[in-house]
């Protein structure tokens, strides 16, 4: 076995958004010595790969249609060229880079040491880093955190290598002109809305009838059938059988869907594949140091964050809890306390419940709570009250209607007091709205607190606090 070559209280492998907080905690507020190791760039899936780009990217398809909606109010706006979409690729890869170094900064201010290499267990206390020229160092750690996030998964339809992930979206150079997306999630969603509104022709593939099912049902019907209002083709029951190179840009995808049961193709010439994710553990040697996994090879943590291993912890992606970057961060700043800030944080976790959640959808849909099944399974229907509306945002008055877009609120409360159980909102503006609305909940608001709330006109937000 090599000689031990360094020793800290504390090692975190994995250099995303929640193993970073947690280390910066660690040492900078708790002053452990502290090595944080991570084998890609530093600040994980969101940063680079994730919610940064995936926002600002975002954010250039809401202007693509806002120019689109312009007109209606009188607006005479010509394009003298199509979307540079290279050159907003590029100024989007500055960005990340430069959000790069400022976490390698904040390391350095923080006396975290920062090693650039790849690392896995050799025993519960030694871990095995091969830094990137070749080099190995063997580190002796008093405690262990295992904060490796996860990566796309592909499916082994034949042909499916001819595709990209999530990962690839933001790696293309060029907008494809018609591209297919397979998958029923929040990044499915999001990109398909992304790549129509910047011009693409685009087509969603899905299993069942509805996509985001994991949503409350509200959310579901509305989405789905605003995404096809706006010309996106939706293929409902859909598999796909074969991927089949046609030219150096173009391929052909063979599938089933509703309407086409016994079989049809696509010319396509870029195909996304998001059909979830797998966890980041294939070469961390978690066997050596008898970490348990579940049956999808989630390292199997508590709401503390422990592991069965006493001094290894876990959190973010790799334990498939609630796979969201401010969850992560959270859960790795409590873990720090706990673990080194003294007696006062002995019982230190993040709270799991009630954590908001938001789908940058077009619009935007936001979530907080139970779905009303949850609801229903939970308390029983006559112990269960559900107040929501929809309708037509003062944004679209000045619009035909046909180019009108939903707005749709469901408040779930319980029990005679009316505890707002579950919050569920989808149109313009939802994911600022909900931060607000997501504090009243975590506090236990009532339907009655809602009310007690003096509405701010005009928005849609108002229709929050004037339910009947």
């Amino acid at each position: 076995m090599a000689p031990i070559s360094k020793e800290c209280d504390f090692l975190v492998i994995g250099g995303g958004s929640g193993g970073l907080a947690c280390a910066r905690r660690a040492s900078g507020q708790w002053g452990a010595k502290t090595i944080a190791v991570e084998s890609n760039r530093l600040g994980g899936t969101c940063v680079n790969v994730g919610c940064v780009p995936k926002k600002v990217t975002w954010n250039a398809a809401a202007i693509a249609e806002t120019l689109h909606e312009a007109a209606a109010y009188g607006f005479n706006i010509k394009e003298t060229g199509p979307f540079d979409f290279k050159t907003f690729k590029h100024k989007r890869d500055d960005y990340v880079k430069r959000l790069n170094g400022i976490y390698e900064r904040n390391l350095e201010k923080d006396h975290v040491e920062y090693l650039h290499g790849r690392a896995h267990l050799l025993n519960k206390n030694e871990v095995e880093v091969v830094l990137d020229n070749g080099s190995k160092e063997t580190i002796r750690a008093k405690k262990i955190l295992l904060a490796t996030g996860g990566h796309p998964n592909v499916p082994n339809t034949p042909g499916a290598e001819l595709g990209i992930t999530s990962d690839g979206f933001f790696d293309l150079e060029t907008l494809p002109k018609r591209v297919a997306l397979v998958g029923a999630g929040y990044i499915a969603v999001e990109m398909a809305g992304m790549f129509h509104h910047l011009g693409s022709e685009t087509h969603l593939f899905i299993r069942h009838e509805t996509f985001l099912r994991t949503f409350d049902p509200m959310i579901q019907e509305t989405i789905v059938k605003e995404y096809e209002r706006q010309g996106l083709h939706i293929h409902r029951n859909s598999s796909q059988s074969k991927i089949e190179k046609k030219d150096d840009k173009w391929m052909t995808m063979h599938y089933t869907d509703k309407s086409s049961p016994n079989g049809s193709t696509l010319d396509i010439d870029c195909l996304l594949w998001a059909i979830g994710r797998s966890p980041e553990v294939e070469d961390l040697g978690l066997d050596k140091a008898g970490v348990n996994q579940d049956q999808k090879g989630h390292i199997i943590a508590d709401d503390y964050q422990n592991t069965n291993i006493e001094n290894i912890y876990s959190l973010g992606d790799v334990c498939g809890k609630i796979e969201l970057t401010p969850v992560a961060i959270a859960a790795g700043r409590q873990l720090a306390n706990r673990l080194f800030g003294g007696p006062e944080f002995k019982n230190a976790k993040l709270d799991y419940t009630n954590i908001p959640s938001v789908v940058f959808a077009h619009p935007e849909v936001g979530s907080i709570g139970m779905t009303e099944q949850e609801a229903r399974d939970t308390f029983g229907d006559k112990n269960v009250k559900i107040y929501k509306t929809d309708f037509t945002a003062m944004y679209y008055a000045m619009m035909p209607p046909e180019a009108k877009a939903p707005t749709a609120y469901k408040v779930i409360c319980t029990g005679e007091e009316e505890k707002v159980v579950g919050l569920h909102i989808l149109g313009s503006g939802s994911a600022e709205m909900l931060q607000g609305f997501g504090v009243a909940v975590k506090m236990g608001a009532r339907k009655r607190d809602f009310d007690s709330c003096v509405a701010i006109h005009p928005t849609s937000a108002e229709e929050l606090v004037t339910l009947k």
